[in-house]
């Protein structure tokens, strides 16, 4: 298998092999330069090798995988192509985008989710050339006979990872071994773990191209990143805080869990957001009918958990915001691709706790991304945004000369009172409801660190044992079963490391922890002798 990096010289989609009639739709698109993976993947994908394609989310890899697919695409009267995606939104998102692209073609694309009437779907896979889906779904359709195998050509997995994290690897082989072996195959996946690795040297052929988008595109240029650090009570304050003073156009904001999402939509929308939530226990219908409102501008802001964002792809989308980190790093950078799309600028902000310090280190570490520190709005600095927006807004007004109907009531109001004193009690007006939270002080309070509280552990194995801050990390989530935001600060050296754990938590770790193995070597835990002595002193100075 060979592996590819790719191209540093500046080519048009014309340059990529592709037929005129594509050229055309995607520069019906707006489209001109293709992304790295585009410009990598297209051209191998149309001399016929099969493809390994590793980047990140928001990179154009729709494009990279349905454009060759499209050009080769030899059947026109029957299935030619299967697309598995691993959620019903990234399924209609690839769907939307094959359309699109397909403007000058006379193809059928068809699109199968769980959620959706089955017999409609197979009605409607009658007429498919195309066929993107979900795995399970897929698979339902293949079993019930309404998706003959026979004449496909390609076979594409998206987001092949994300499908394994979610359980569907089994599917995705049953499907693979019910495909011919002269098709096409194409995978596409951010990271590369074992089992997709076996999976693509098992059905994958020989001569498959591995091509790998480098790291550094992990976290876009155009993002700006901040944090902002503050007590665990005080997230929903700071959240409406940095949403009152930026007046993001349209957002995403993240939480872990379903109930997380649900809480915080009701607590937004008491407080006059236009915003609603999306997560996997509400309705395909529920969901389809949110993100067309967000789509349209008649929703400003989403609360959503991870698996429900996925294929989430609406321009416009000026800020994401982590009102919890995730529970992994990779999710950070699925989630904060939501913006800065296609070379645009984006903002993407975290609320942490000071526990949650150690993981956003660690995020920034692997994605070689600047996450700055930011501080919470005050309630003055939101007041001097806003009135800076409106003062803007009335000098283009007085610019246009677009007043003429108010002449008569601003005539009557300054002829019975002092102008300045109108113009006040206009703000006053206007002002009295532009902040959506009861702010009870102009700055929230400065977090304590939780540094003071954590426990040093030394843990006996180190790089030459191949251990890496995300082995570590999800040995001690697997074995202890304790959050990764519990876990901070880690030192990995040659023969041994260093963490630092709640102190919760830190007996847990001790006991569930040593004894088990970190790739083949057992592993011994105890508190680091240097803490130990730490808090030795702490106590002398205390008595």
């Amino acid at each position: 298998m060979k592996k590819r990096g790719y191209y540093m010289t500046k080519l048009t989609f014309n340059d990529l092999g592709l037929k005129e009639s594509l050229v055309k739709a995607i520069d019906d698109l707006g489209f001109t330069t293709p992304s790295p993976i585009q410009a990598e993947a297209i051209p191998v994908a149309i001399s016929g090798n099969d493809i390994i394609g590793q980047a990140q989310t928001g990179t154009g890899k729709t494009a990279a995988f349905g454009l060759p697919m499209i050009n080769n695409l030899k059947i026109k009267n029957a299935i030619g192509s299967i697309i598995l995606a691993p959620t019903r939104e990234l399924a209609i998102q690839v769907h939307d985008e094959l359309v699109k692209l397909t403007k000058y073609e006379k193809l059928n694309i068809v699109a199968v989710y769980g959620g959706a009437p089955i017999h409609l779907q197979a009605r409607d896979l009658k007429r498919a050339n195309i066929v993107v889906g979900t795995p399970g779904r897929v698979l339902d359709h293949i079993r019930r006979g309404n998706l003959p195998l026979s004449s496909v050509e390609f076979l594409v997995l998206d987001e092949a990872d994300e499908m394994l994290n979610m359980g569907f690897i089994d599917d995705m082989e049953e499907i693979m071994k019910s495909i011919p072996d002269e098709r096409q195959t194409l995978l596409f996946s951010a990271t590369m773990p074992p089992q997709i690795k076996k999976l693509s040297k098992k059905y994958l052929k020989e001569d498959a191209q591995h091509i790998v988008i480098a790291r550094k595109e992990m976290t876009g240029s155009t993002i700006k990143q901040n944090f902002f650090e503050v007590n665990g009570t005080q997230r929903l304050e700071a959240l409406c805080r940095l949403i009152d003073f930026d007046n993001p156009s349209a957002g995403i904001i993240f939480c872990r869990t379903k109930k997380g999402v649900d809480d915080l939509v009701a607590a937004m929308q008491a407080r006059g957001y236009m915003v609603e939530g999306m997560h996997g226990d509400m309705s395909q219908i529920q969901r389809m009918k949110t993100l067309a409102k967000f789509k349209n501008g008649s929703l400003k802001f989403l609360v959503a958990t991870d698996v429900a964002a996925r294929g989430i792809d609406v321009d416009g989308v000026t800020h994401v915001f982590n009102y919890e980190l995730p529970q992994d790093i990779e999710s950070y950078v699925h989630r904060i691709g939501r913006t800065g799309r296609a070379g645009r600028e984006g903002t993407a902000y975290s609320i942490i706790t000071p526990k949650e310090f150690g993981f956003l280190k660690q995020i920034k570490n692997v994605t070689k991304g600047n996450i700055e520190k930011g501080n919470v709005p005050t309630v003055q600095e939101i007041y001097n945004a806003k009135f800076k927006l409106m003062a803007n807004e009335v000098a283009s007004i007085i610019e246009a000369e677009d007043y003429s109907k108010f002449v008569d009531v601003a005539t009557q109001l300054t002829e019975n009172h002092d102008s300045v004193k109108v113009i006040a009690s206009l703000l006053q007006s206007q002002f009295k409801n532009q902040l959506s939270f009861d702010y009870s002080s102009d700055k929230l309070e400065t977090p304590k660190s939780s540094k003071e509280n954590d426990v040093r552990l030394f843990f006996s194995a180190g790089r030459r044992d191949g251990l890496t801050i995300k082995t570590l990390i999800n040995y001690i989530k697997n074995n202890a079963k304790v959050g990764a935001s519990q876990i901070r600060d880690i030192d990995i050296m040659e023969n041994f490391a260093f963490v630092n754990v709640d102190n919760t938590i830190h007996k847990q770790v001790l006991e569930k922890c040593t004894g088990g193995k970190i790739n083949k070597r057992r592993v011994n835990v105890e508190v680091s002798t240097n803490n130990k002595k730490r808090r030795s002193n702490s106590r002398k100075k205390a008595q």
